[in-house]
């Protein structure tokens, strides 16, 4: 919620949008079960229901948000200087006292988010009130006000005076508890629309926002055609159905099935409910002989093959003898530029250079002119992604090319032989359950037990006798 007010020039600005967490503040403290508890507090010889003591309200909030005590200072500070908490026993001055000073919530009408207006008439009239009941007994700067606001509503001035005499005839028929309320709560509000001079106004506090965006944006034929550019760009976007998406995402569940431990089991056995780390030896990253699952994977997509380290191997032998490992040495350079050590780019950049993209380099690798002319320009002033178009171009190169071939080749499909299939060690609905366990019978239950058998032993031995 943001508070909107009418500042000197006449705009209205939107600020301070804080206002409506202050007020959940307040409402909290006001509840009936967990809020703070009011009792009387005594004004010189009057009682004032409903109040409580600044004390108090520290202390609420430390234990309601846990926080120390000069947070919960501040942060009772801020209630009172905006109004949501007034002072009774020194309404001029809206500032929080760790003491037994009184205090009381303010009512609803008056809080600032409600957006009463502030109007030149209503405090023209408020003026008028507290210029009638003590006499002429104003301060300066109301003195002031008072006489430029008689100057300049000179034609409804009638009507100022009328009812401000109204209002204290009503006021004189309320206890003196209320009216002393009515008082602070009504000049703790104009404190704040219509502070002194040299003191703050919380409400122009925050950042200066237009009160709409016609405001913020001139609404012309440029603002007209970016919106038409942007619209026609949004036009032309790709877009996926979702109908594809979920057929993309099931098609990926299924391929992944058998590949996932929690959902399939491990193989030969789980090694975090057990003592056998056959699993952790068979899927190490330079094992003897891979699993067949493993080598399944690297069928998967070429990323899948590259972020193996045994697939990246046996990958390279490949290459070798299809004789393009340069390209993939290229890319494992480029590799370690983008996630080595800062110190070391420098270095590395110019290696690259050296081996790969100079002219006769021992690994020169087939990049095209456009792409060439951009690396070369970028490596007079090297960093981490210096590289990257010419790393992507020799990616696609091998995915389009090579890695379709080593899928097909004889290397990979006697990989794909030799590979291994663990055996299940142990045979369960579900591999991570553990074993149930029988608790063992007490000594009674066994005696007896034993001896029934022995009856019965007895008994048998007697009627093959007799038989």
């Amino acid at each position: 919620m943001t508070i909107n007010t009418l500042a000197e020039e006449g705009l209205r600005r939107e600020q301070m949008a804080c206002f409506r967490k202050m007020e959940k503040v307040i409402v909290a403290m006001q509840d009936p079960d967990m809020g703070m508890k009011m009792r009387n507090q005594r004004l010189l010889i009057t009682v004032i229901p409903h109040a409580m003591t600044g004390q108090d309200i520290i202390t609420w909030l430390i234990q309601k948000y846990h926080i120390y005590e000069e947070e919960a200072l501040h942060l009772g500070e801020m209630l009172v200087r905006y109004g949501y908490i007034y002072p009774l026993k020194e309404p001029r001055c809206l500032v929080l006292r760790p003491d037994e000073s009184p205090y009381r919530f303010q009512t609803p009408y008056f809080w600032t988010s409600t957006r009463w207006p502030a109007s030149e008439l209503d405090y023209a009239i408020y003026l008028a009130k507290k210029n009638i009941r003590k006499q002429g007994e104003l301060m300066e700067y109301e003195k002031e006000r008072y006489s430029l606001l008689h100057k300049r509503i000179n034609h409804t001035w009638d009507f100022v005076v009328m009812q401000a005499r109204e209002q204290l005839r009503a006021s004189k028929q309320r206890r003196k508890a209320d009216r002393i309320v009515l008082e602070c709560q009504e000049q703790a509000y104009w404190l704040i629309n219509r502070p002194p001079p040299g003191v703050q106004n919380m409400l122009d506090w925050g950042l200066e926002r237009p009160d709409n965006l016609s405001a913020r944006i001139p609404l012309n034929s440029d603002y007209y055609k970016s919106e038409i550019e942007t619209s026609r760009r949004a036009l032309g976007r790709n877009r996926v159905k979702s109908s594809v998406c979920l057929e993309g995402f099931v098609k990926y569940s299924e391929q992944y099935q058998n590949h996932d431990p929690i959902m399939q089991g491990c193989l030969p056995s789980n090694p975090w409910i057990s003592d056998d780390i056959a699993y952790w030896t068979m899927n190490s990253e330079m094992a003897p002989v891979p699993t067949r699952l493993r080598v399944e994977r690297w069928s998967f997509s070429f990323m899948e093959l590259l972020t193996d380290a045994m697939g990246r191997r046996e990958f390279m032998t490949y290459l070798e003898k299809e004789f393009s490992a340069e390209n993939l040495h290229f890319w494992q350079a480029c590799e370690e530029i983008k996630h080595g050590e800062s110190s070391k780019i420098v270095e590395k950049v110019e290696d690259v250079y050296k081996n790969f993209l100079a002219p006769g380099a021992a690994r020169w690798v087939n990049i095209d002119s456009k792409t060439m002319d951009k690396t070369l320009e970028g490596i007079k002033r090297p960093h981490r992604f210096v590289l990257d178009d010419a790393q992507m171009h020799i990616y696609f190169l091998m995915k389009k090319d090579s890695y379709p071939r080593y899928l097909k080749s004889d290397l990979y499909k006697n990989m794909l032989a030799k590979a291994v299939v663990p055996q299940e060690t142990k045979k369960s609905v579900f591999p991570f359950m553990r074993r149930q366990r029988h608790s063992s019978p007490s000594p009674a239950q066994a005696s007896a037990q034993a001896a029934e058998e022995d009856g019965r032993a007895g008994t048998n031995s007697a009627v093959g006798s007799q038989l």
